[in-house]
């Protein structure tokens, strides 16, 4: 079960960034397929997956947030990736601020990632023991 999920919650990770870059060069290009309704929806049923995959793994594992400070560290990057997203997509005016917020956002998903795989608030100074 715990590996199913655990699917589930990567494929939606791959899934959210591989869509929020596809919707970031539509919107740098000014295409009108940003205002499909299927684009506009999407990305929320799978970031909703995302969150409901993320919290069934911490309940399945009975992780204790006050006890991983790699998950504490990755909940407030999402908060920032969530944040530099709406700049990207909605807010930002200038296309020098799109752009500028768009790779502040990749640059935040790779921390996520990153942590996510190795379990450090610090990934850059995980040691590789293989």
């Amino acid at each position: 079960m715990e590996h199913a999920i655990k699917l589930v919650h990567i494929t939606c990770v791959v899934l959210s960034i591989t869509g929020f870059c596809a919707r970031g060069f539509l919107k740098f290009n000014k295409s009108n397929l940003l205002s499909r309704r299927w684009l506009r929806i999407a990305p929320h049923v799978v970031d909703a997956l995302l969150l409901l995959s993320a919290g069934t793994l911490v309940f399945l594992l009975q992780l204790n947030l006050l006890q991983q400070p790699w998950l504490i560290a990755k909940i407030f990057a999402l908060l920032c990736y969530i944040a530099l997203g709406l700049v990207t997509l909605r807010f930002a005016k200038s296309q020098s601020a799109q752009i500028a917020s768009f790779i502040a956002a990749i640059l935040v998903f790779i921390y996520i990632a990153s942590v996510a795989m190795t379990h450090q608030v610090m990934p850059w100074l995980a040691v590789n023991h293989t």
